[in-house]
């Protein structure tokens, strides 16, 4: 140690020990830091972490706000160099990577609190038959179509389309005769087109990572799926590797396209003066029921900052089922869980329903060691078969090769 050194360590030391003499003196709570991706804090949580504070006395939550932009990795940089902070919000997509290098500590769950979820959101944040995170934000999917292009085209407007085939079949038509795109397809080189595709896998009963852990992705179930996921190109807007979803609403608040996959979100984005409906997405030739792909984001417990116990009890207050359903009816995402009310605010808003009707038959997003590997080989495949440049069984063969030499 250096003489500087030595110093400042000898006055920390008298500090402590004068702090511990003075009558009435009190030690500085502990502080449980937190990033929150965004621009602000979350709605409610100034009072649910105060409220926190107060059951948890000695302790102080100190949270920082990082755009979405260098969120994540701002929170990955600061746990790699040993400085982490005890809480993040983080996509449960990188929970392994973290795990596998010693970064976080699982969260564990009861039963009771596993159950108290819709089906398979717990699995989102699962691996090796422990939980990883707390799920904090939950998307599914449902199918947007405009009323009016479909009356123009000669269709029902009321009818939305239930089946691959049908909804091909209703694109086709309304580009014939209206010349307007009939479906909004995803295929640009960004993770959504992953996403897009995996709406497909799971409308099919298809899988990518079985129970056992093994890659499925050749499967029929997803080869019929990288199919029509092709075929709609046929029906689509121009050069969809163009596009990522986001992309898509404005298109279709102009009526350049009648149908488009998006979240719940979009609800209060569409343009109002349009006549839109929103159902469940049309299925495959092998569903067994709606389908949808799970995404969730969560809250993670950093490694060796000390707080691990108190980051733990945090989260899972912060997501507790009554802050938990405020905060997603404030940000306008999906229900964790069938909280009682979930079915009054179905009943307020019908439009809510396909969103979670999807849930049952739906699929996680898969947990990989090198997730940006796995997502680029999905979506490599994707463009490959949009834009004929090679066939579905071949793209969907060489995916499956690259993704299990990479896992």
């Amino acid at each position: 140690m250096t003489k500087l050194g030595k110093i400042s360590g000898l006055i920390g030391v008298a500090a402590l020990a004068l702090t511990a003499a003075m009558p009435g003196a009190k030690a500085a709570d502990k502080t449980v830091s937190m990033i929150q991706c965004g621009d602000t804090l979350a709605e409610g949580y100034d009072g649910f972490i105060k409220e926190w504070e107060a059951k948890n006395p000695g302790y102080k939550v100190s949270v920082e706000i990082v755009g979405w932009s260098q969120c994540q990795d701002k929170i990955t940089t600061l746990a790699a160099a040993g400085t982490p902070v005890s809480l993040a919000y983080v996509g449960s997509r990188t929970l392994k990577q973290l795990a596998q290098n010693d970064l976080i500590v699982p969260v564990p769950m009861t039963d009771a609190e596993k159950a108290s979820y819709y089906p398979h959101i717990v699995d989102t944040v699962t691996f090796d038959g422990k939980q990883w995170a707390v799920p904090v934000a939950f998307s599914t999917k449902a199918l947007y179509w405009n009323k009016d292009i479909f009356k123009q085209a000669g269709l029902d407007p009321e009818k939305p389309p239930k089946t691959w085939q049908e909804m091909y079949d209703m694109a086709k038509t309304i580009k014939e005769k209206t010349g307007i795109a009939g479906y909004g397809l995803s295929a640009k080189t960004f993770d959504n087109t992953m996403h897009q595709y995996l709406h497909w896998v799971y409308t099919n009963n298809g899988q990518v990572i079985d129970a056992s852990g093994k890659i499925v992705l050749d499967s029929p179930q997803n080869l019929e799926a990288l199919k029509w996921y092709g075929k709609m190109a046929d029906v689509s807007e121009a050069g969809p590797t163009a596009y990522e979803q986001d992309e898509l609403t404005p298109m279709f608040n102009d009526g350049k396209i009648a149908m488009f996959e998006q979240g719940p979100w979009v609800r209060k984005r569409v343009n109002a003066k349009l006549n839109w409906g929103v159902a469940n997405l049309p299925l495959g030739p092998d569903a067994k029921g709606p389908g949808t792909l799970l995404i969730t984001d969560s809250l993670a417990v950093f490694k060796g900052t000390g707080t691990e116990e108190q980051a733990i009890s945090l989260a899972k207050w912060l997501t507790n089922p009554e802050h938990q359903f405020y905060y997603e009816k404030t940000h306008g995402l999906t229900p964790l869980r069938p909280v009682p009310g979930v079915a009054e605010m179905v009943k307020q808003d019908p439009s809510w329903k396909p969103f979670l009707d999807g849930i049952t038959y739906g699929g996680p997003e898969p947990l990989f060691t090198d997730y940006k590997a796995f997502q680029n080989s999905m979506i490599d495949m994707v463009q490959s078969v949009v834009t004929k440049s090679a066939k579905p069984e071949d793209a969907l063969k060489k995916a499956a090769a690259d993704i299990e030499a990479d896992k």
